[in-house]
């Protein structure tokens, strides 16, 4: 994929800033490119949704490996409860937000106008998207080297805060220590005037609808949907 010099400039002065230097440019620049953005721009001839992938089970073994080295008198579910909170999508994106990256990530219009909405899970992605762009460029050391330090300071921000658990982490901690991977939300309604909004989301887990919740923003109907499941799949179960 070839880029445009203002692109390559834009990107260089990114990675700079981060202290990372890329051999291969277009990756950094795949990672930060939507796909609503080459939906609307053919030319782009490619997006970050694989490189998400890969940044996702990645992330996940970075983190445990992490904690396992770091704190060798945890137990293992334990882990499981560190790195869940670790790489949650509202803590990616607050990666992302330090890093500065919604400034080079490209996004097509429909998902600028729905910005509001859709901004944690996309920052998320990109996060990811990132880290496996340098993976791939070189190698598994640089992609450690770059997210410990992220991954370190919010651990010690969350034990300093006691580590209080939502509900949104709680029944991740749940399913991902049983296998049963990680919840997704899926926004069923919007309604009420923009100062009043109500949403309505459902949470599924495998494919198969746990909870559902409502509540002035999405995050909020997020939690409502959480907490339902915990109490209809977790605390009801025998």
């Amino acid at each position: 994929m070839s880029l445009t010099p203002q692109r390559q400039r834009q990107l260089q002065t990114f990675a700079h800033r981060l202290g990372l230097i890329f051999h291969d440019w277009a990756l950094l620049d795949l990672a930060l490119t939507h796909p609503s953005y080459r939906n609307e721009h053919p030319e782009a001839q490619g997006d970050n949704e694989r490189l998400e992938f890969l940044g996702d089970g990645l992330l996940d073994f970075i983190a445990a490996d992490w904690l396992y080295r770091t704190f060798p008198r945890l137990r293992e579910g334990e882990m499981t409860r560190w790195r869940a909170r670790l790489v949650q999508g509202e803590q990616l994106a607050r990666f992302a937000e330090t890093l500065g990256l919604e400034a080079v990530l490209r996004l097509g219009r429909s998902e600028r106008d729905d910005w509001a909405r859709a901004r944690t899970s996309v920052l998320a992605d990109a996060f990811e998207a990132l880290l496996a762009a340098l993976y791939l460029d070189q190698g598994l050391p640089a992609a450690q080297a770059f997210v410990v330090p992220l991954l370190r300071q919010a651990q010690a921000e969350w034990a300093a805060q006691g580590a209080p658990v939502n509900a949104k982490t709680r029944l991740q901690e749940w399913t991902q220590a049983r296998g049963l991977g990680t919840p997704r939300y899926r926004l069923l309604e919007r309604r009420g005037p923009d100062h009043a909004p109500c949403f309505r989301v459902a949470v599924e887990v495998q494919g198969q609808e746990w909870g559902r919740g409502t509540g002035p923003s999405k995050r909020a109907a997020e939690q409502a949907a959480a907490e339902d499941a915990w109490q209809r799949r977790v605390q009801s179960s025998p």
